[in-house]
Order: structure tokens, then C-alpha cells, then sequence
């Protein structure tokens, strides 16, 4: 996924969810009072549950060949990155995932009538290619995650971030997902445009060792959850004989790349890990539905209030120094029945938002790190 640094809107409308297995349709919960309309930056994120896997798949791209993907449903087909204010892609792509007590697994299928590949080097940019992209947040706190691309050559592109783009981070490209397997199997043939293909598959397998942060591995538990999102980037080309080029505007500039992916981002920003799906963890083979925790609720004000300090930055340079200026004229107020209170320290540079019901309390910085208090 391109890595752009944009200037984006804020959206403030909140929303529950209510899933079946797999990932399902959702409900939306009244916006808090004096909401702004950005519907694009608060649209419910997806979620996938995923099942327990007694016999790990075998990764060699076949993902039709192996019977432990039976059991695994698959992902929404993905949509375009901003949601519904772009047309539906023209290839469909999904992808279903399943886990044990070593590694994440994660399969993918793409519809693509003509495959194209050309990057053969680990590390270089493979979203000048096709690709498909996995990024994955681990503790949910959108500091600390991790961005795994692959071409239909499976040629690998791995990457870690402290903290997203938007924060003043840069990418340690050095990071590598250590032990990971992936495979890649060509439904019709690659890079010859005299043909016309069906598409590719993709099989990973990401060890949680190499996930984790510190020496100690984190295996999730039943019930653990986790962000994660996927990203297809796929330009628009025309075959030449047996070659694939990508198709250019009238003064010669290659078109920009489509961004399809399974959770809407709301904007063309893979680094934005707060608008990621959900993806919950059962012990179980054939897991239930999805269960989103109350402190999920809480989080989205907290969103709500960053994303209103940083346009209030753009505009004063320098943070509000009480809720009220950011249009919440109470500090307690109800969310699902339950009472909660809102605090807030601000000074010119930075700030930092707490918000409680009972035990549960959860902040934010400026900087956008999630933390349990």
C-alpha cells in the first residue's frame, strides 16, 4: 500500500456492532451530541473470528487443495479503500484465517484475468506490482505493528512501525518476519499477456514470534482480539504480446493504483491502524460470533476527541484546552446504559484524554497511542 501522508477529514459518528460468525452486517449507535458529519473515518470496522486449526495447513498456495480451509469462512469480498465513495472493484478478493499455537494462518484468493509480476528482490517496493498486503496490530493500541506485502512472485516486502505515519514515524524496513512461509499458486500462467488467467492464491504463515515485541512470543488467547486488515493494490494495465504496462493519462503519468481491501479505511491511508477490522481469536474449531468488548464503545470517543484536537491544531497551532471547545458540552454522559466520564490534560503541544466507566478506563495521547488504565 502506497505509504502517502495525507491531510484527512475527521469523522464523528459512532456505531455498535452486532456480528454473526465470520463477519456480518452492523448497527449504528447514536453519534454523541454535536457530532460532525464524516461518516468515511467512522464507518464500523469488519470482524473475523477466527477458528482453532488441530492440523496446520500446508502452505504451498493451493488453498482449494488442503481440507483444514474447509472449516475457515471467508472474509466480506473486499471493496475499495474509501468505502462506498468509490465503485466496487472489478476483481473480486477475499481471504479466511485460522490459527494454533505457533502461527497466524492467512489465505487469500484473487480474481485477475491477466497476472503480472516483476520485483524478484526481498525488501524492494512491491506495490509497484499487484500485490496483497497484511497488516496486523497485535495489541490494539495502533503503536507497534507490523506490514507483510507479497507479489504473485511471492516475493516478500516486511516492515515494522513504531507508531503510524501520520505521528512523525518512519518504517524499519531492516525488520524481518522471521520465520514466516508463504506460497503463491498462479490460477493460469504469469506475466504472458496472450492468455487469460483466473487469478492467484496466497498462503501464509506468520509465527507469532515474530509478531511479538520482546523476547517472549504472545500466543493469543480464546477470546483475545487483535486489528488486522488487508490491502490488494492493483493497477489498471493493457496487455502488449506477452508483456503487461500500466496504462498512463494524456500527459504520459502512469494512473494511480487501485487500493482494495477487506475493512474500509474511509480515506487512502493504510496507516491508520484505528480503522483496521477486528480479528478475535476462539479455541475452538468452528468458532462463534463475534463479540465486540465494551471498552470498544469507549475507544471511539477517544477517537472522536483526537480526531477533533488535531483539526483544532491545523487551524490554532496549539490544542484545546477543555472538551467543551471540542464540542462535548458534558463530561459524563451514557454509552450502551453505562455512565462515563471524560478527562482531559492539554497543553499547547501536547494531550492526553482518559475515559471511564467503573474498572474500565481507557486513554489517548496525541501521539494516538490506545492505553488500559
Amino acid at each position: 500500500m502506497t505509504h502517502k501522508l495525507i491531510k484527512y477529514s475527521f469523522c464523528c459518528v459512532l456505531s455498535l456492532f452486532l456480528f454473526g460468525g465470520g463477519s456480518a452486517a452492523l448497527a449504528q449507535a447514536p453519534a454523541p451530541a454535536k457530532a460532525a458529519d464524516f461518516k468515511h473515518l467512522f464507518t464500523p470496522p469488519l470482524a473475523y473470528v477466527a477458528g482453532y486449526a488441530k492440523v496446520a495447513p500446508e502452505i504451498d498456495g493451493d488453498v482449494y487443495g488442503d481440507k483444514v480451509w474447509e472449516r475457515a469462512l471467508w472474509t466480506e469480498s473486499f471493496s475499495d479503500i474509501e468505502g462506498d465513495l468509490k465503485p466496487k472493484p472489478r476483481h473480486n478478493t477475499r481471504a479466511k484465517m485460522l490459527w494454533d499455537k505457533n502461527c497466524l494462518y492467512i489465505a487469500a484468493e484473487m480474481e485477475e484475468p491477466g497476472v503480472w509480476a516483476n520485483i524478484t528482490k526481498h525488501d524492494e517496493v512491491i506495490f509497484y506490482d499487484n500485490d496483497f498486503e497484511v497488516f496486523i496490530d497485535p495489541d490494539n493500541n495502533t503503536h507497534q505493528y507490523f506490514e507483510i506485502e507479497l507479489n504473485a512472485l511471492n516475493t516478500v516486502f516486511d516492515l515494522f512501525l513504531s507508531k503510524p505515519y501520520r505521528n512523525n514515524s518512519g518504517a524499519l524496513i531492516s525488520w524481518d518476519a522471521k520465520g514466516m512461509k508463504s506460497a503463491v499458486k498462479v490460477l493460469g500462467s504469469i506475466n504472458d499477456a496472450s492468455d487469460q488467467d483466473k487469478g492467484w492464491t496466497v498462503e501464509m504463515a506468520i509465527p507469532f514470534s515474530c509478531i511479538s515485541i520482546g523476547n517472549d512470543p504472545v500466543i493469543p488467547k480464546d477470546g483475545s482480539l487483535w486489528r488486522i486488515n488487508f490491502s490488494r493494490v492493483e493497477w489498471d494495465t493493457k496487455g502488449t504480446g506477452s508483456k503487461y504496462e500500466k496504462l498512463k493519462d494524456k500527459n504520459g503519468k502512469v494512473l494511480p493504483e487501485n487500493n482494495w481491501v477487506w475493512s474500509p479505511q474511509g480515506v487512502i491511508n493504510m496507516h491508520l491502524p484505528e480503522r483496521w477490522g477486528y480479528l478475535q481469536f476462539s479455541s475452538k474449531e468452528e468458532p462463534g460470533s463475534f463479540v465486540l468488548p465494551y471498552s470498544e464503545q469507549q475507544k471511539q470517543y477517544l477517537w472522536l476527541l483526537y480526531y477533533r484536537q488535531k483539526e483544532y491544531h491545523s487551524k490554532h497551532g496549539r490544542y484545546a484546552s477543555n472538551i467543551a471547545t471540542l464540542g462535548f458540552p458534558a463530561a459524563s454522559f451514557s454509552i450502551s446504559g453505562k455512565l462515563n466520564s471524560l478527562n482531559m490534560e492539554a497543553g499547547t503541544r501536547q494531550f492526553n484524554v482518559v475515559i471511564s466507566a467503573g474498572k474500565s478506563s481507557w486513554s489517548i495521547n496525541d501521539e494516538g497511542l490506545i492505553q488500559a488504565l
